[in-house]
């Protein structure tokens, strides 16, 4: 008795959504690899590519170890957003919860380090994480948990975002930890980024001027980490260095490996103060790491999308302004 005819359909497209069939799909061999099996006439028949390659669709993933944000301009929340805009998915730890408006911080609630380590542990064994970054960290325990998990998950792309003060002045880090931090997690990240104010903190020295920003760079550097980033936005008086005269109107932003300087400029924009952006901006580097920038790509591509923001952001409370991230396939109408 004759088999009979596999049906056939027009068009088939396999799970890595590019290869078009004229015969009815049985499997497809790997989403990474353009090989697809089909059933012709009964049998089967391997299709190979030869000149194209199809991928799948990569999910690149982040994870974020920092506070909650009521206001959700910064925190936890700023970091996903600008994750999730820049097309990867994030994932969270949550160290420290506040209650805040635009106006103040009225109170904080410190996660028990050891659930901060749960957090870490439960999302990095199941899901992994292609990059890494922490914001608030509160105290000495909580920074020492954050190093054991960096350790024991081997995680090698971890920015540091060293938060210590609050854009009021109020220390978000305790002593011990600003301790503990300059001495076990700088020396396990491959980027710490600190404002100028952070910077003097972690260098112990004042900054006045460019020159000033490139020794602190240096200072850092020796800590053990692998590139230091200086965020220029506060104001500060920059000089004449190496005969390159740096403006007032400018950010400059100082980016040192160990071996070289390197400079990221912006225009300094003219508006109220405006909260999360250096959240906003050590997540964006974060995702662009996880994608496979380079360094030097993800902070231009980073600093690019924070002047942006900053532009666009919203005066929705009392206080400072706060950054809304657009999220993908969404556009700002004008009355936003």
């Amino acid at each position: 008795m004759a088999e009979p005819e596999p049906e056939r359909k027009t068009i088939h497209r396999c799970s890595c959504s590019a290869m078009l069939l004229n015969e009815n799909l049985s499997t497809c061999a790997s989403p990474r690899l353009s090989v697809c099996i089909a059933q012709v006439g009964g049998r089967q028949a391997v299709f190979k590519l030869s000149l194209i390659i199809l991928w799948s669709k990569s999910v690149y993933k982040v994870l974020t170890i920092a506070g909650s944000d009521s206001c959700c301009g910064a925190g936890i929340q700023a970091d996903l957003k600008t994750i999730n805009a820049f097309g990867a998915y994030g994932l969270c730890a949550v160290t420290a919860v506040t209650a805040q408006n635009t106006l103040e911080v009225s109170s904080i609630f410190e996660v028990p380090a050891e659930f901060v380590g749960q957090q870490m542990d439960m999302v990095l064994a199941d899901i992994g994480a292609d990059s890494v970054k922490t914001g608030m960290l509160a105290n000495e325990e909580i920074v020492e948990v954050v190093c054991d998990r960096v350790r024991r998950h081997n995680l090698k792309k971890l920015v540091v975002d060293p938060i210590v003060k609050s854009h009021r002045g109020s220390f978000l880090l305790s002593p011990d930890g600003i301790r503990q931090l300059r001495l076990s997690l700088i020396p396990l990240a491959y980027l710490v980024m600190p404002n100028i104010t952070e910077a003097e903190i972690l260098a112990d020295m004042k900054i006045r001027n460019f020159s000033d920003m490139k020794d602190a760079a240096e200072s850092i550097y020796e800590l053990g980490v692998k590139n230091v980033l200086i965020k220029g936005g506060h104001a500060i008086d920059c000089g004449i260095d190496g005969g390159e005269f740096f403006s007032k109107s400018e950010i400059i932003d100082v980016l040192y490996d160990g071996k070289s300087f390197q400079c990221f400029k912006a225009e300094r924009i003219e508006t109220e103060n405006v909260h999360g952006t250096g959240c906003v901006y050590s997540a964006a580097i974060a995702a662009g790491l996880a994608k496979g920038y380079n360094l030097t790509g993800s902070v231009t591509k980073a600093k690019g999308f924070v002047s942006k923001m900053i532009k666009e952001s919203l005066k929705l409370g009392s206080g400072y302004k706060l950054i809304t991230v657009p999220q993908p396939g969404r556009t700002r109408t004008k009355k936003e």
